[in-house]
């Protein structure tokens, strides 16, 4: 999905490099995407490497992270728009231990801690979709905010990623279920000072849709739980695209503010105003 409406004043922090195999084009090109966009500042959240074998298609090895390193910081010239340095880190059952000891050995920006697992099942894998014809879907959903829950726990991380990512190909629980599975979940991160970015991907897959949904913002602001913005961009010119579209999403849920981080601390800002689109 594309966008022609006027720029934002709005920093994209969740973009990938071609180090997680499912992404294209080199980080200049996103730099150089960014810049033609107004997007002010960008942050490299590609996926963190582990000390484990799991999910090696999709991430960094730990020997290929120095080139990530370079990678990025090659391309933190003076000039807009300002090149942040991040990781998008997973979890999982076990990997505590290895991040507590690994993240804070990096000066990193921001960490996303995301859930891309059920057990061994991808639930967000297009290959695997197949899937959710043969499960509970509201079982599924419970497990999923109980590790999320989990992951706000470890306090090892800045931002939930893509908080309802299990509706991308369009499962959802009724929704009454999903606001009593969701409450712990949201408790939880705004009891780890947590925020969660509103990630435009979910416009450019089967579900349509930003993450999260309104109600799930709308519960997240009567939380207290901050806001950032990222189009999870896996080619460039996926960079800030449907950001005019996430503002609204964030106005439409009561949020007037949104946050900047540097060095993993956050900064509040008022939002921008949302753009007229074009006669």
């Amino acid at each position: 999905m594309s966008t022609c409406w006027a720029p934002l004043d709005l920093p994209d922090y969740h973009i990938h490099t071609p180090l997680c195999h499912h992404a294209v084009g080199a980080v200049a090109e996103y730099k150089a995407a960014a810049a033609a966009k107004g997007v002010p500042e960008i942050c490299f959240t590609d996926h963190a490497p582990t000390d484990t074998d799991y999910d090696p298609a999709h991430r960094m090895t730990l020997q290929e992270f120095p080139r990530y390193c370079s990678m990025i910081e090659d391309i933190r010239t003076p000039g807009p728009p300002e090149v942040l340095f991040g990781v998008e880190a997973d979890y999982y059952t076990g990997c505590g231990t290895f991040l507590e000891n690994w993240l804070p050995r990096h000066a990193f920006d921001l960490v996303i801690g995301s859930v891309h697992f059920i057990a061994s099942w991808g639930f967000d894998n297009p290959g695997e979709r197949h899937v959710w014809d043969a499960v509970d879907v509201t079982e599924i959903w419970k497990r999923y905010f109980a590790l999320i829950c989990e992951l706000a726990d470890t306090r090892l991380f800045d931002v939930a990623g893509h908080l309802d990512l299990p509706k991308k190909f369009d499962y959802r629980p009724p929704g009454a279920a999903l606001k009593e599975m969701a409450a712990p979940a949201l408790d939880r991160i705004a009891e780890a000072g947590m925020g969660i970015e509103l990630n435009t991907a979910g416009l450019r897959k089967p579900v349509g849709e930003i993450y999260p949904s309104l109600e799930l913002l709308t519960w997240a602001g009567e939380r207290g739980i901050p806001i950032c913005f990222g189009s999870d961009a896996h080619q460039p010119e996926d960079v800030g695209e449907g950001f005019p579209e996430a503002l609204k999403l964030a106005y439409a849920a009561g949020y007037t503010e949104y946050f900047r981080i540097r060095q993993r601390r956050k900064t509040l800002l008022p939002l921008p105003p949302i753009p007229a689109p074009p006669p």
